[in-house]
């Protein structure tokens, strides 16, 4: 009688900390774990002392959110962090030293030269030696990455502008909140008094809600981008310039990219490249004028591409425009540090 074939293990259920877990990116890390089939054990929702008991859907009933403290992580195997800056820098090595997996959405460790900055579509190979503390891209880089790294890397990028549209998502949950009230009541007539961001939100757009360097002229959001789009791409001499904007949208950032490259390239190349390429998903119908729109990029974990076309005043062939629309909670935040963890414990 031939031999049953060996059972698949089953990986062990891992203890997994979310910092940050009553603002949205939170939400979204149990959303996708559960997903995703992520093997979890105990999860344990971390904030501040203000939200604590607070109870929160988990994944197996209501759980209640406790306060952050210095002995958080013990027992934790994993330790997802959306919490700002300043928390990632006190309790993030904390949570390292104390044995956790610790994955950082922040800003405070991408530019650390011995902290991973991964998306792991792109330099997921940089996780073989199996850091401790790995940072979560900013949002932005984090979607232009998945579809730029097919292009680099068969023609590199020699030079990038990029132009974002960014949804309320990216601010976070007060954000979004502010978006649908301020509509409303502009919808009725009725005055209303911004206080998460610092202008009229319904039918206006404005310059990213970051302050502006008065030397460079850009915003802090324009120089995280163009630093980690750098780094991302292991492409230090890239000439790169972006413009981000917040748009009234509620959900996924879409940009604009030009992207010119080492040789002429075309559009069908480009096509063809990202067809194939892992976490895109192609929206490319120039017959119906249909392209990627952020209304169908919320909720999924592609990043959608299209509008592909040669950048007419580049009379050498070399540049490629396109269109990008992707979900900030999702490819821009939860669903990639998610995947980084996946690929450390599996």
């Amino acid at each position: 009688m031939p031999a049953s074939p060996a059972a698949t293990p089953t990986p062990r259920p891992l203890n997994v900390a979310i910092v940050g877990a009553t603002g949205a990116v939170g939400a979204e890390l149990i959303a996708c774990m559960q997903r995703r089939g992520f093997p979890l054990g105990v999860l344990r929702l971390l904030a501040s002392p203000r939200s604590a008991g607070r109870l929160l859907d988990g994944p197996h009933g209501p759980l209640a959110v406790e306060a952050l403290g210095e002995n958080s992580f013990e027992g934790m195997d994993v330790a997802f962090f959306a919490a700002g800056a300043s928390i990632s820098r006190q309790f993030a090595p904390l949570a390292a030293a104390q044995g956790c997996i610790v994955v950082d959405n922040s800003s405070a460790f991408r530019m650390e030269d011995d902290t991973p900055l991964v998306v792991p579509e792109v330099n997921g190979a940089l996780l073989d030696g199996r850091p401790r503390l790995i940072a979560n891209p900013n949002c932005v880089a984090a979607i232009a990455t998945v579809a730029l790294a097919p292009i680099h890397a068969r023609n590199p990028v020699v030079r990038l502008i990029g132009a974002t549209y960014q949804a309320a998502s990216g601010a976070g949950a007060a954000a979004m909140a502010e978006l649908e009230a301020s509509t409303a009541a502009h919808l009725a007539g009725e005055p209303f008094e911004p206080k998460v961001l610092p202008h009229p939100y319904a039918f206006n757009l404005f310059s990213h809600n970051t302050a502006i360097d008065p030397e460079t002229g850009y915003n802090g959001e324009e120089t995280k981008v163009m630093a980690e789009v750098r780094k991302i791409l292991g492409a230090p001499d890239l000439r790169v310039s972006f413009t981000c904007v917040r748009v009234p949208v509620p959900r996924a950032h879409s940009m604009a990219l030009t992207i010119e490259c080492e040789r002429p390239v075309t559009p069908a190349e480009v096509e063809a490249w990202l067809a194939d390429a892992p976490g895109v998903r192609l929206v490319n119908d120039a017959a119906a004028n249909r392209f990627p729109m952020p209304i169908e990029a919320s909720g999924r974990d592609e990043v959608l591409a299209g509008r592909i076309r040669s950048d007419l005043s580049d009379p050498d062939g070399r540049t490629i425009s396109l269109f990008l629309a992707g979900d900030q909670l999702l490819k821009g935040a939860a669903l990639n540090a998610v995947q980084i963890a996946e690929a450390l414990v599996n």
